[in-house]
């Protein structure tokens, strides 16, 4: 099927136009030419907001929230949690997530999708499991553009679940217009609370599993560190049983209240131009690389090497002589 129609298909809400698009996405870089349909798809998609949805979507499209946080605190289960919160909402649902890939085979489980096997059937929700293919930050490379995909098929809300992620792996702060970040009873101490990198992009905390013994302190000692902060938005922080669906009211609330900062302040509009920058940014690295392969100057960069490490230049030296080369 062409471009052409499967972008049509994919604007109408079609499920299979929008799994084709997002492995035509996926594996553009890989297949020859898969560039140049990238670019039609783009192109095509790039006034393509979806049809509004009373009290949804507004002037920038579909809303997207980022879930983060270490293996086992319950990702996956709390974004079903959601996916059900937004549906009783009457919103169109749209989910990535992100499942680590093998650094031997490539491969990746996709589990994810497993344990949201009760929306499968739901025409509403679109899931959607991505290998992250040695991607680091707990995203997959082609995250963004599968984003733009799901917004223009109409979803009202995309949730994007990242890997699971250490303590400076946070690209999903810059990809989402807010970060929930879940943390569970027993992960770790007060210190490593304070120091986990992670905490510091939260617009939203979720204290997971708090069924469990401990919950409570760990509410504690994140609002410890919460409230020295200084600024226009604190976060909150939501206790949920994910798997008994418990908390999926107060989570909402928190996620609407966040939503309303950032259309009061206009914190979404500066968060949706920094997400842009990076993203053209990004591409644009990747077409020079490509250039610079394409064009045979490896050479010229082994023989740079070779002068750097026989202290004939210096780095930045060498770094201006390369990109001369480049007109």
């Amino acid at each position: 099927m062409d471009v052409g129609t499967l972008v049509a298909d994919a604007r109408r809400g079609r499920p299979r136009a929008v799994a084709r698009l997002i492995t035509l996405v996926e594996n553009a870089a890989a297949a020859p030419g898969g560039d140049e349909r990238l670019r039609e798809v783009m192109a095509a998609f790039a006034t393509a907001t979806g049809p509004e949805a009373e009290g949804g979507r507004g002037p920038y499209g579909a809303r997207v929230i980022g879930l983060t946080g270490s293996p086992g605190v319950g990702k996956s289960t709390s974004t079903g949690m959601l996916i059900r919160a937004f549906r009783r909402r009457g919103r169109r649902v749209g989910v990535l997530a992100v499942d680590p890939s093998s650094p031997f085979t490539g491969g990746a489980l996709l589990g994810d999708r497993v344990r949201m096997q009760e929306h499968a059937t739901d025409p509403e929700v679109f899931i959607r499991s991505m290998a992250s293919r040695g991607h680091l930050g707990g995203l997959a490379w082609a995250t963004p553009q599968a984003l733009r995909v799901l917004d223009a098929a109409g979803c009202d809300v995309i949730l994007v679940e990242t890997v699971g992620v250490g303590q400076a792996e946070v690209d999903v702060a810059r990809l989402a217009d807010t970060t929930v970040v879940l943390l569970a009873p027993g992960m770790g101490d007060g210190i490593q609370a304070a120091k986990a990198g992670i905490l510091e992009v939260a617009d939203v905390f979720v204290v997971n599993k708090a069924d469990r013994d401990g919950a409570q302190a760990l509410v504690r000692e994140l609002r410890n560190t919460v409230a020295p902060l200084r600024g226009p938005w604190r976060p909150p922080i939501v206790s949920t049983v994910a798997s008994k669906g418990e908390g999926a009211d107060d989570l909402l609330a928190a996620l609407d209240k966040h939503t309303a900062y950032l259309d009061e302040s206009g914190e979404l509009r500066r968060r949706r131009l920094a997400r842009a920058r990076d993203e053209i940014e990004t591409i644009a690295l990747a077409r020079l690389r490509a250039r610079f392969a394409a064009e045979g100057r490896e050479r010229r960069l082994d023989r740079l090497a070779e002068r750097l490490v026989a202290a004939e230049t210096d780095p930045y030296t060498a770094a201006d002589e390369l990109l001369a080369d480049l007109g």
